[in-house]
């Protein structure tokens, strides 16, 4: 799900900015980016945001600005020397020179320009963490106004197929007649082609007519498919994560709508269970963008 979070905090001499950010993901994909001095910190910083965001594409991003005359940085002046008189001896021999001056190099070179603070005190991690958990409460409250969002859309198109299940109801007696007169003429036309003109025996053709609606009944898959509904409606109302579950839910409720609709042998019917199916994929669609 969707979501953002900022939270700042004052350390001694520095002002962290703590922002946190997430999208739609099937899996937890966290990317975590923070100061140098930081970086000793990063395994706790992802320890303590996996187990609450659970899902999502997740980047953290920690800034810092110093506060005050606080000296954040030092420079190596032996190794930027070292780089310097290396970088000329590489020009002299390509025969090459730098316009702009080598210092602006040498200041890029890795461990020239160090942090004047590599270890971080446990008070100030202290209010690092604090700031963390305010962000991700500030994430938590977005994510849970779209849940709000998307739980409401998905509930009604819920209720859309279950609507659609009972308006299939005053289309199966008519169906019933509409297979009858289609098997009469039928055999009336291939009567008509072999010049005989026979009836058929009127218990013997009852007898296959029933048969033949008992292969076409969808009555199992009508009650299956209200039960996984509802199913449906009391998973979505559960506080715990239960996305998977809902995802599993929704593969049961494509079967039933599909074998209804192969039974269906009519237009109407077809019709709803296409409405039905749109509607599904409509509900698995959201079902990505929630735990």
């Amino acid at each position: 799900m969707t979501g953002y979070g900022k939270a700042v905090a004052e350390l001694t001499g520095k002002k962290l900015t703590l922002e946190i950010r997430s999208l739609n993901s099937k899996q937890l994909d966290l990317t975590v980016k923070v100061p140098v001095f930081l970086r000793e910190k990063e395994l706790d910083i992802r320890n303590l945001i996996s187990p609450l965001l659970i899902r999502g594409k997740v980047d953290v991003y920690i800034t810092s600005e110093n506060a005050g005359d606080a000296v954040a940085w030092t420079i190596n002046k032996d190794l930027a020397r070292k780089y310097h008189a290396e970088l000329k001896e590489l020009l002299r021999e390509f025969r090459e020179d730098c316009p702009s001056g080598l210092l602006p190099v040498v200041i890029r070179m890795p461990d020239v320009v160090t942090s004047g603070q590599e270890d971080i005190a446990e008070d100030d991690w202290e209010k690092i963490r604090a700031g963390l958990l305010s962000a991700l409460s500030k994430l938590e409250a977005f994510r849970r106004q779209e849940g709000k969002i998307l739980e409401e859309d998905i509930l009604m198109r819920v209720s859309s197929i279950l609507n659609l299940l009972t308006s299939i109801e005053p289309l199966e007696s008519n169906r019933i007649d509409t297979v009858r007169k289609s098997i009469l003429r039928n055999l009336d036309n291939l009567g008509r082609q072999n010049g005989n003109g026979v009836a058929p025996d009127p218990n013997r053709f009852e007898q296959e007519l029933i048969y033949y609606l008992e292969k076409m009944d969808f009555t199992e898959e009508k009650v299956r498919l209200k039960k996984h509904c509802d199913n449906f409606i009391e998973v979505l109302a559960e506080k715990d994560s239960q996305g998977r579950k809902l995802g599993f839910i929704t593969q049961e409720m494509g079967r039933e709508i599909n074998t209804l609709g192969s039974k269906a042998n009519d237009a109407d019917i077809q019709k709803m269970v296409v409405n039905m199916k749109d509607e599904l994929e409509k509900i698995k669609e959201q079902l990505l963008n929630i735990l």
